[in-house]
């Protein structure tokens, strides 16, 4: 079949580069809280390297200055506020509940 008469043409589509999460000017360090909460999921698990567009040598900064900050306590290990808010709403509810019979 002649390449003119493909029924299926592949279009070019412009893509536009992501810019790098980390600029030359950051330092991947434990106190840099602002640099570290990016890269922390909303429960406190730390993100992927896929999700974070990192290289490898960034990742491992950032997970070290991670562990490095909760065991210092300036990040928690894990964010339960979702939880105790879910836990809080049902209690009202079976009191709401009880004072009604």
């Amino acid at each position: 079949m002649d390449k003119s008469k493909r029924p299926f043409i592949k279009s070019k589509r412009s893509f536009r580069r992501r810019l790098p999460p980390i600029q030359s000017g950051d330092r991947i360090d434990y106190r840099n809280m602002s640099l570290i909460s990016r890269f922390i999921s909303e429960q406190g698990k730390i993100l992927s390297r896929r999700v974070n567009r990192l290289t490898l040598k960034q990742q491992r900064l950032i997970t070290i200055a991670i562990k490095q900050a909760r065991i210092l306590s300036l990040l928690p290990f894990l964010n339960n506020e979702k939880q105790f808010e879910r836990t809080e709403s049902t209690t009202r509810a079976a009191s709401f509940r009880t004072k009604n019979k």
